[in-house]
């Protein structure tokens, strides 16, 4: 019997592998916070976290003196329970007298700074009109003030600016007596003949005033500081800083009050 032959198989074409296509790269997601819920702890919670931790005192000493720890003493009280209290009061009293030492240093500052664009006003004025423009300009920024007169009791110079000169004589002078005889400024609210002297057709809007007498042996006169603040101007109010302001102002007056030569 002859063979069957059996068909020869087909090479295999060869397969063709298709390169990985390459991971996709995402956008990191923006996770974003939720709010945090206030805890509220109980008093066991804290009892367990202090039994846990009983060092938390020593780390953190200054609470304990913001705390009231009984003693078990009964009604009797303990001589260091007693020195803690007296510790905790002193403290309270230095702390508080610091904080107020803090506050008249920021005031001083404060002081020392409006004297210092006062004195450059006043040297900046060159004519008794500058002075009263200069004085308006400084005192309603740094002073908190709106109104500003000056008066001087001696007669009016020739071609001076006449408005700011009241003659010794004149009835003008009568409701600031008590200014003029004591020498000593006074604030509050002006009486209605003191407020047209001072500040003329202006005298209704000032609502309270400080007068400061001007009594010099080359001059004489009368200094007055309005405002439109009832509270502004009172009769509490200390005198130094007004006195020293009247003293730096009349300084600058006698100098431009001289006959130049």
């Amino acid at each position: 019997m002859s063979e069957v032959k059996k068909p020869a198989k087909k090479p295999r074409a060869p397969r063709t592998v298709k390169p990985k296509a390459e991971p996709k790269t995402s956008k990191p997601k923006v996770i974003k916070a939720k709010p945090v819920d206030k805890i509220e702890m109980t008093a066991a919670q804290v009892a367990d976290y202090l039994k846990a931790h009983p060092d938390f005192f020593i780390e953190h000493v200054l609470l304990l003196e913001h705390l009231s720890i009984p003693h078990p003493s009964g009604g009797a009280v303990s001589l260091i329970s007693k020195q803690l209290e007296l510790f905790r009061s002193r403290y309270q009293d230095m702390e508080n007298q610091l904080t107020e030492l803090i506050e008249i240093a920021r005031d001083n500052d404060t002081a020392v700074n409006r004297m210092h664009k006062l004195n450059l006003a006043l040297l900046d004025a060159t004519t008794l009109e500058d002075v009263v423009s200069n004085l308006n300009l400084v005192l309603s920024e740094y002073f908190l003030t709106d109104f500003v007169a000056i008066r001087l009791i001696q007669p009016s110079p020739p071609s001076d600016f006449d408005a700011i000169f009241i003659a010794p004589n004149s009835k003008e002078l009568k409701p600031f007596e008590r200014e003029l005889s004591t020498g000593l400024p006074s604030c509050g609210q002006l009486s209605p003949l003191q407020a047209r002297v001072l500040f003329g057709f202006q005298a209704n809007e000032v609502k309270s005033c400080a007068i400061v007498p001007m009594l010099f042996t080359e001059l004489e006169g009368l200094l007055a500081i309005g405002s439109r603040d009832e509270n502004r101007f009172h009769a509490s109010m200390g005198h130094l800083f007004l006195t020293q302001m009247s003293e730096v102002i009349a300084t600058r007056l006698i100098t431009l009050l001289q006959p130049t030569k």
